[in-house]
């Protein structure tokens, strides 16, 4: 006999598989940002070494971060009785998935953390009035999302600007490159239907090439080991950590909403480690088809980094979102990642802060309008 309870779950796995979906095309590329800024890698392998570390974050989250799980299925915030309700998770799901891809439509880095809490919140409020406890909102949810940038930042000054003082104590410089461009060979007609190549060398030529092209590279060694290998493998390692973390983080926020059906009796017949994998490559082919957008802003447009200033700002943001998905403090990725690459700016005084402002008020429009739209989405439910 047809149980309608599949039904329902259907849906709820769709919306979740887009909110993973939205997740991965805002937020994969974060990772990698600084990586693609700085010019180690290209757009594509970028996108390949930050797709294969959130793959290994994400199917890591049941066993490491399983508190992120609990603590996004709404539980303390709404009333018990709502937390297992279909249309209270379909109203969350769908609400922070359209927020999320309305951002990526514009190119703005916003944070998922930001926008499934404002999705509980406008769920809560329309679905159980008066019964959402607003001090568990500012004190699990809304606080750890405001320190941790400012957090991010500071650390990132804390760590560049005596690593910054130690690198010219020790004459470890950039490297100063000039393009040499070995021409064309020349090209001659004979008669009226045949071209030939002259066979005389072309004369080298020092020329100015495109910004995009030249690599900064430090110069110098520490111990008889040459210095810009070092700095580029541990660029790369700590993206992967950070991509890592990414997924680590953002995985159980969205399996929040299916656990919490589950625990209801909705789609208890699915397994777990299933609906894990679902999610994960939901949110890598997100990253894979709508990253490019978000490549230019983070890589390219708030400030220009070295890969010292790029590995630094990884290490900050790994580190900081992998002991806060450890003990289930619900930090976002994109304020931390964004935090630590604007702390470099800062330190570097050379920053776009009217993008950075521009960000900044797209932060703080993401709570009210996820919960605005999760709230149209529930009073939907309850009209139909």
């Amino acid at each position: 006999m047809f149980d309608p309870t599949t039904l329902v779950f259907v849906g709820l796995l769709a919306a979740a598989a887009l909110l993973a979906y939205a997740n991965g095309a805002n937020d994969n590329f974060k990772a990698v940002a600084t990586v693609y800024g700085s010019r180690i890698l290209g757009y594509e392998r970028a996108l390949a070494w930050a797709t294969a570390s959130q793959i290994l974050g994400s199917l890591a989250a049941l066993a490491l971060a399983s508190e992120l799980i609990r603590r996004f299925s709404g539980k303390g915030l709404v009333p018990d009785a709502l937390v297992g309700r279909w249309d209270f998770l379909l109203a969350v799901g769908l609400g922070a998935a359209l927020t999320v891809l309305l951002a990526t439509r514009f190119g703005l880095p916003i944070s998922t953390t930001h926008s499934l809490t404002g999705a509980l919140l406008g769920g809560g409020l329309m679905l159980a009035a008066g019964a959402v406890d607003l001090r568990v909102l500012g004190g699990r949810f809304a606080l750890p999302l405001l320190i941790s940038p400012f957090l991010a930042l500071l650390l990132t000054l804390v760590l560049y600007l005596p690593a910054t003082a130690l690198r010219r104590r020790l004459a470890l410089d950039d490297a100063s490159c000039v393009c040499l461009d070995q021409g064309a060979p020349e090209v001659v007609a004979v008669g009226s239907s045949r071209l030939q190549i002259v066979d005389s060398p072309p004369v080298p030529q020092l020329r100015v090439d495109h910004a995009d092209n030249c690599r900064r590279r430090y110069a110098g060694s520490i111990a008889g080991v040459p210095l810009a290998p070092l700095v580029d493998a541990g660029h790369l390692l700590s993206s992967g950590m950070l991509g890592f973390a990414r997924g680590l983080n953002d995985t159980p926020k969205v399996l929040g909403v299916l656990f919490a059906a589950q625990v209801a009796g909705i789609g208890a017949h699915v397994s777990q480690p299933a609906m894990l994998v679902a999610i994960t490559l939901a949110m890598a082919t997100g990253g894979i088809l709508h990253s490019r957008k978000l490549a230019r802003t983070l890589g390219e447009e708030i400030t220009e980094m070295n890969r010292g200033q790029g590995l630094v700002a990884n290490a900050v943001a790994s580190l900081l979102v992998i002991v806060a998905s450890r003990f289930g403090v619900p930090v976002s990725t994109t304020h931390v990642s964004c935090g630590a690459i604007f702390g470099v700016a800062t330190a570097r005084r050379q920053a776009n802060w009217r993008l950075v402002g521009g960000i900044v008020l797209a932060w703080i429009a993401t709570l009210p309008l996820a919960a605005l739209l999760a709230a149209a989405i529930a009073l939907a439910t309850r009209l139909a």
